[in-house]
């Protein structure tokens, strides 16, 4: 049977290095945010390659979740998604996909996303979306597998393995690593936002910083806080670091 994945990450979080291992497998087809070209349509936002992400990906969100989610095309189908782009959408698809939701602590989003954007708001953010989703999908009798990017980064075969396992799929070593540079189904806003993960060729050993907030983002990291703590609480936990 064809395993459909969503991961709904927040943005600023190491998501596309997990695309990347998951498409290391040779038995997964991985998917670069086919929403994208829809949130940017409903939100209006003019994101860096605005323009050509609209001319480049079916811009109909409705379309995108019936022609390309659920339609495998192989026997693990990963796609890479922002909870924020769930705007004007039916959500029962919902119910036919295994979904994940992939946290990381807001201040570290905050810190990152706003030398690109330098006021976001919570909705940019995309924890509370994050937290209402996964009570959607308790509400509606669906499991929500939370990931947490400290944990996984601490960690990557303990979490990696942990997550196969909840997902019903078997865990592959080939998962912990990739090769450097672009790959073929990068978005094509991939030069705006991809540039550390294409040098990598793994996950990044986990360095704890010291983040200092300054003004309006110091307020919206507060209100994130209590989404993240709870979501967190949920999440699958690497019991040590991995010496590397």
């Amino acid at each position: 049977m064809n395993k459909i994945i969503c991961l709904w990450s927040c943005p600023r979080n190491v998501s596309t290095s997990l695309m990347y291992s998951f498409g290391n497998r040779k038995d997964t087809a991985i998917f670069d945010e086919p929403l994208y070209a829809h949130y940017l349509i409903k939100s209006g936002l003019n994101h860096p390659g605005r323009d050509e992400t609209l001319k480049t990906q079916e811009n109909n969100g409705e379309k995108v979740i019936q022609d390309i989610i659920l339609k495998p095309i192989a026997k693990i189908n990963f796609h890479k998604l922002m909870t924020h782009f769930l705007i004007d959408l039916d959500l029962d698809f919902l119910n036919k996909v295994t979904n994940v939701l992939f946290i990381r602590n807001p201040k570290n989003i905050i810190n990152s996303y706003h030398k690109v954007i330098p006021f976001p708001s919570i909705d940019d953010i995309g924890i509370k979306k994050q937290y209402d989703l996964f009570n959607h999908l308790k509400k509606n009798g669906k499991e929500a597998i939370v990931i947490d990017a400290k944990e996984l980064l601490k960690n990557p075969e303990a979490i990696l393995t942990t997550l196969c396992v909840k997902i019903n799929i078997p865990f592959d070593r080939d998962m912990l690593s990739w090769e450097k540079g672009p790959k073929k189904e990068d978005g094509s806003w991939a030069k705006y936002w991809y540039t550390d993960t294409h040098n990598s060729t793994k996950f990044n050993q986990y360095i704890e910083k010291e983040i200092i907030l300054t003004g309006r983002n110091i307020k919206l990291a507060q209100e994130c806080e209590q989404y993240y703590d709870f979501l967190y609480s949920k999440s699958i936990k690497a019991k040590k670091p991995l010496t590397r």
